[in-house]
């Protein structure tokens, strides 16, 4: 009798752990996370480093811990390069932060686009990738897509 009664204890905790679980996996709103701006940060013979700028907000009412961020650059259809930052960095419940990913381009890369932005002034732009975060409901991987254009007379503007 009394294994039938631990085993039944055992059982409605279980359940009550998974619901919990569930419960929070669904409570997690996606960080938002927007391009800011790219700023080249060197120029050399054969191309140059840019550090891209996203902007990550967390609507949670917790703080989240970034552990890593993918992300891949096209500038009108050429893809200007790709990486993986995994600095941790941390936004708090509300906050926006700032994150600086590094790029590296060659010229022969971004040609195209270069003398698109010479003749007609603007370049749209596409930054790609994902984002993971560690929460106190779990770790999470989120895509993100942010689109737009570079003017030389505006900057930033996006779709």
């Amino acid at each position: 009798m009394k294994a039938r009664w631990s085993g039944a204890i055992v059982g409605m905790l279980a359940l009550v752990v998974a619901g919990c679980a569930s419960l929070g996996r669904a409570s997690f709103q996606d960080p938002l996370v927007t391009f800011k701006d790219a700023r080249i940060t060197g120029l050399g013979v054969t191309g140059g480093s840019i550090e891209i700028v996203l902007d990550v907000y967390n609507p949670n009412r917790f703080r989240l811990e970034g552990t890593r961020v993918t992300y891949k650059v096209v500038v009108d259809s050429t893809e200007v390069g790709d990486g993986a930052y995994t600095t941790r960095f941390g936004v708090d419940e509300g906050e926006t932060n700032e994150v600086r990913l590094p790029l590296t381009f060659s010229y022969r890369g971004i040609g195209a686009a270069g003398r698109a932005l010479t003749q007609t002034g603007t370049v749209q732009y596409r930054v790609i990738g994902d984002f993971t975060v560690s929460t106190p409901l779990g770790t999470f991987t989120r895509p993100y897509d942010e689109t737009g254009r570079f003017s030389t007379l505006q900057g930033n503007a996006r779709d």
